[in-house]
């Protein structure tokens, strides 16, 4: 076995820790600069209005949660529950209902409460857990 202790093939040449340090300030000035054009469309967490988990379309529940995601706020793992509670199947085409049409306003804290129910009653402690997190979410939002 030949062991070789030149520089890596992957590496085109020596980088300065001034140059590094420069994209870095670079890459952190870009990413404050997003995070401040969130705030401003979104209204920021200042000025925001209480959300009506009781009384939302599940496209206004679909962008929250995205909202969320992107923000940091919320791991694609918590927002598992909420994904599950915008989706809507016609019971007469067995289709996806667009949520972006359909404007029916649901109970979405009641709806996660019925699924936590449904869940124990089924035995599946984590799936009711997960749902139990959700609406600790909604009810703190």
């Amino acid at each position: 076995m030949k062991v070789d202790t030149a520089a890596s093939y992957m590496v085109s040449g020596a980088r300065t820790t001034a140059a590094m340090r420069a994209e870095t300030q670079a890459f952190g000035a870009m990413v404050s600069a997003r995070a401040q054009d969130t705030q401003e469309t979104t209204g920021g967490s200042d000025g925001q209005e209480a959300l009506d988990f009781t009384r939302m379309t599940r496209q206004e529940l679909f962008d929250w949660m995205n909202e969320q995601l992107r923000s940091g706020k919320m791991s694609f793992d918590e927002s598992a529950p909420f994904l599950g509670m915008t989706l809507k199947i016609s019971a007469e085409t067995g289709e996806p209902v667009d949520m972006a049409t359909d404007n029916s306003r649901i109970d979405f804290t009641e709806k996660a409460r019925q699924g936590i129910e449904f869940y124990e009653l089924h035995f599946d402690q984590a799936s009711a857990d997960a749902l139990q997190a959700a609406l600790e979410k909604m009810l703190d939002a």
